[in-house]
């Protein structure tokens, strides 16, 4: 899922087919993905469920900025951080994932969910100013 959408993405900013529907769907999909496999590796005892909460509480917050932002015409763009989070995201659960049947890999595993946490945490406190900047202070709300 994770590869067809980076194609996606990539065939359409090559051809020049990236829409604003496009750019704001786009990262509710990603988090319904990233979500759904965390909820699951939480399910398979393999992630603790506060560092869900923190993902989750992460996504929400953003997904509520950008938003409140398009709704005043501002379309807050995914950041290098926010796509440094979804790399981690990935990496830490296909890690996860495959430390079932590799223990050798559980602790590169716990290490990647530590970025994982980390990265998460630094690029919603990103959004947040990235917002108060475009929108609150851009706007004079």
């Amino acid at each position: 899922a994770v590869a067809t959408d980076y194609l996606d993405g990539y065939f359409a900013r090559r051809r020049n087919q990236v829409t604003r529907l496009g750019i704001l769907l786009d990262p509710l999909a990603d988090k319904l993905l990233i979500v759904g496999a965390f909820l699951s590796l939480v399910e398979m005892g393999l992630v603790p469920a506060w560092v869900v909460m923190i993902i989750l509480a992460r996504e929400l917050a953003v997904t509520g900025l950008r938003n409140v932002a398009a709704g005043k015409g501002i379309l807050i763009r995914a950041s290098a951080l926010g796509k440094a989070k979804m790399v981690a995201q990935v990496t830490a659960v296909l890690l996860l994932l495959l430390s079932q049947p590799l223990p050798a890999l559980r602790l590169p595993a716990l290490v990647a969910l530590g970025v994982v946490v980390a990265v998460t945490l630094g690029s919603g406190a990103d959004y947040f100013v990235r917002f108060w900047k475009d929108v609150v202070r851009g706007r004079g709300d």
